[in-house]
């Protein structure tokens, strides 16, 4: 479902993991509100992406060559920023991640950064960016139930009740979506729904390694990672000369990997490092949200009363959980 070495921004540098010590402290109502914040602007930053896609697609590209353009422009970040973070554990006298937790955080940048977004990259080729919004964020379901199957994680009432209520309103945007849509919609789902089961894996895989090696340092080796995974990609399809585009396709790759990419896999990491997985991916509901406001205001897509309706929905949804899970947090370390 995400580059010259800049100051970090506060969600990368003010996030990164203290060596663990042997009791971990119960973290503060205000560390974890943060996670709240870190997560719900993540989401909005991510709604950014189909939308400039669509228009990437319209000046003529195809989703092998955006992908990885989107990749080159974003690991000058990582790597610049990644080399702050070890150049900052060693002056704090913290050890470095060792071979296998730095394989573990690739191998995991490969199924949510590459995998997922090629599939999501590609059905974007079949369908408008309300319809793969509206199918990605079925992954908070699937977080929660492969939380249960796979990684012992109880399902809790509220994640479902809440998942339930904004799924329903997705649900009513897109009983009037589909219909508008020609034979390549199924194709297209199918590669979007590919894309929100591996990004719902790669959310649970990720939490135990950003626990561990840090949010900054996880979120560059997992970028690194998956922009090894483009690029091959690419090599593999396609002649070098085909990254040479035209200006504006340079200027939207470049949006994606900032606006898009970048700054949301921080805030997205940070906020995994604070509340739960569930959690994350039900704020993370609010992205369809924006993005279809931004595909009316930007692809000229119409907005009709029952999306209204629908979002009215969703919003509903991801304020209840927000609250129950912090008054729940705030009952446990009382």
């Amino acid at each position: 479902m995400a580059i010259n070495t800049p100051t970090p921004t506060p969600a990368s540098a003010a996030t990164e993991a203290p060596p663990l010590p042997l009791t971990t402290p119960a973290p503060t109502q205000s560390y974890v509100r943060m996670g709240y914040v870190f997560a719900a602007v993540g989401a909005l930053l991510f709604s950014t992406k189909a939308v400039i896609i669509k228009l990437a697609y319209a000046e003529t590209i195809d989703a092998e060559t955006l992908l990885a353009l989107r990749m080159a422009f974003a690991l000058p970040f990582y790597i610049g920023i990644g080399g702050l973070s070890i150049r900052d554990r060693k002056r704090s006298g913290q050890a470095l991640p060792p071979a296998r937790q730095v394989a573990g955080a690739a191998a995991v940048g490969l199924l949510g950064y590459w995998f997922a977004s090629y599939t999501d990259f590609l059905g974007l080729e079949y369908i408008s960016a309300q319809f793969e919004r509206l199918i990605l964020f079925t992954y908070p379901l699937f977080v929660v139930i492969f939380g249960a199957m796979f990684f012992r994680q109880p399902i809790r009432l509220r994640a479902v009740a809440a998942i339930g209520i904004s799924y329903a309103g997705l649900a009513v945007i897109f009983s009037e979506k589909v219909s508008t849509f020609g034979h390549d919609a199924t194709l297209g789902a199918g590669l979007v729904l590919a894309a929100a089961i591996s990004f719902a894996l790669y959310q649970l895989l990720a939490k135990d390694l950003i626990a561990t090696i840090g949010p900054r340092l996880f979120t560059c080796i997992a970028m690194s990672g998956a922009a090894v995974g483009a690029f091959a990609q690419f090599l593999f399809t396609h002649a070098p000369a085909d990254l040479i585009v035209t200006p504006t396709l340079y200027a939207y790759a470049l949006l994606i990997a900032i606006g898009a990419t970048v700054l949301p896999s921080f805030f997205l990491n940070a906020a995994l490092h604070r509340i739960s997985a569930q959690a994350n991916a039900t704020i993370g509901t609010l992205s369809p949200v924006m993005t279809i406001l931004l595909a009316v205001l930007i692809l000229g897509e119409k907005l009709t009363l029952i999306d209204v309706a629908g979002t009215a929905l969703v919003l509903a949804g991801v304020g209840w959980f927000t609250l129950a899970d912090q008054a729940a947090r705030r009952r446990a370390g009382a």
